[in-house]
């Protein structure tokens, strides 16, 4: 993965999206030759329109070309929602999903477990506190989270 690539198009997709809320998600670069790929997942507190991609698509190609910054130039561009079981990052995608439902698997056992799920109840000094269905409070800290997703209750 072109990491220059990635942190140029997070960049892009940043300024683009920053007068509606857009942030980006994940960006992911796939592929060789022919068939490479870059995908992109955009976010924003009341939800991703068709629009908001298409004007992310827009914006990123226009940039991409014009700076012409893949190398070989053939590439196909996605542009998403992340989908309503998101992946949590950041520290500031804990902040802002408190309160919601969540699965997160870490790195090392915790209270003999490696998978949890509950609502997340609160994120703070790089600690996530997790209330499981049953049982008492959680705590860990985010570096010990190997992944997380928000879980939506179908």
């Amino acid at each position: 993965m072109n990491h220059a690539l990635v942190d140029k198009v997070i960049e892009i997709v940043e300024h683009a999206g920053r007068q509606s809320g857009i942030e980006a998600v994940e960006v992911k670069w796939a592929g060789a030759g022919g068939s490479r790929l870059l995908r992109i997942y955009i976010d924003k507190p009341e939800g991703v329109t068709h629009a908001d991609c298409e004007m992310i698509s827009e914006s990123v190609s226009n940039v991409l070309d014009a700076e012409d910054l893949v190398p070989g130039g053939r590439y196909t561009l996605e542009v998403s929602s992340p989908g309503v079981e998101r992946k949590l990052t950041r520290p500031r995608d804990f902040e802002r999903f408190t309160g919601q439902k969540i699965k997160v698997v870490l790195k090392e056992a915790v209270e003999n477990r490696k998978v949890w799920d509950g609502k997340l109840a609160s994120f703070a000094e790089g600690r996530i506190t997790l209330q499981p269905e049953r049982g008492e409070p959680v705590q860990f800290p985010l570096e010990l989270v190997e992944r997380a997703n928000l879980k939506f209750e179908w």
